[in-house]
């Protein structure tokens, strides 16, 4: 195995099987995971269904070729209607979800797992993933529905029909980080070489526990899921939170709703205050702010971007 050691921390890597028609990505997201929901504490089955799909885009956009943005929605008639999450081309990430706190609280947790997850997305749930690209203004959209007992599964529903490539995917999560790998079969010459190693890398992921994932390096994980393979692991590339928030935008949102409806929010709650929807940060407004809001838009009005 040729590898390229690299702590995990927050970070997307690649690797394949040499002179085998079997490829992976690997990602773990550590601070990051943790940085995107500082203003947004999710109950734990939420938290964890969503740092699944934060470790799903991460690695859905970890095969892009083009400068673009790539979401990943679930929306289902479960207790969670809506997850999104986004990665840019270069790994910039961030998440929101959308639940029925009422019908959390009375889920019994000690279901097993398949049932927890189909109760949480509902029976009748689909995926959708959207890649933007930017330099052609291309957009391209792949919808399935919601499949098996996991995301993960879902997923490699997902890669079956709208890929046409044979994967397997393993997702996990916990209040400090999320992390998710692959492997998938690439069509290529040699149809018996090629079902035998695909065989193996399905037995090897079969093994991957959520602490191996979690707690392990790939390096590790590799050694002890593909022995007796050459594989090759390359260097990593990081993964940060961003979101695209800042108070000029929120300004901007003011702005456009007017002085009279703004100043009308002043009166009643002596501030005014936006959260943004994806990492739930505040900006508040108070009446010095508002005024000097609308003193400086008086001119004109002024472009967000």
């Amino acid at each position: 195995m040729k590898t390229e050691t690299a702590p995990a921390g927050d970070q997307v890597r690649r690797f394949i099987f040499e002179g085998e028609p079997v490829r992976g990505h690997w990602a773990h997201v550590d601070s990051a995971w943790r940085e995107l929901r500082r203003h947004r504490q999710y109950p734990g089955l939420v938290d964890e269904l969503l740092g699944h799909a934060v470790a799903a885009c991460t690695l859905l956009a970890a095969t892009l070729k083009f400068r673009g943005t790539l979401t990943f929605q679930l929306q289902g008639d479960g207790i969670v209607n809506l997850l999104v999450a986004q990665c840019t081309d270069d790994n910039r990430i961030r998440a929101v979800a959308r639940y029925d706190a009422q019908s959390l609280a009375a889920l019994a947790t000690h279901s097993p797992p398949g049932e927890i997850f189909r109760q949480l997305t509902g029976g009748a749930g689909r995926i959708t993933v959207t890649v933007e690209a930017e330099e052609k203004s291309a957009r391209y959209q792949g919808v399935v529905p919601l499949a098996g007992d996991s995301l993960a599964q879902s997923l490699e529903a997902y890669f079956a029909t709208s890929e046409q490539l044979p994967t397997r995917v393993v997702l996990a999560a916990d209040a400090q980080r999320a992390a998710g790998m692959l492997v998938q079969k690439l069509p290529e010459a040699g149809e018996a070489r090629t079902r035998d190693a695909w065989q193996e890398a399905q037995w090897g992921m079969q093994r991957l526990t959520p602490g191996m994932l979690l707690g392990g390096s790939l390096e590790a994980n590799v050694a002890a899921l593909f022995p007796g393979h050459d594989v090759r692991v390359f260097a990593g590339a990081p993964v940060e939170f961003e979101c695209r928030c800042n108070p000029a935008r929120v300004a901007g949102v003011l702005r456009a709703l007017g002085s009279e409806e703004i100043r009308d929010v002043l009166r009643e709650h002596g501030s005014v205050t936006v959260t943004c929807e994806f990492c739930h940060r505040p900006y508040t407004f108070d009446s010095i702010d508002i005024e000097a809001l609308f003193a400086d838009s008086v001119g004109g009005p002024e472009a967000i971007h």
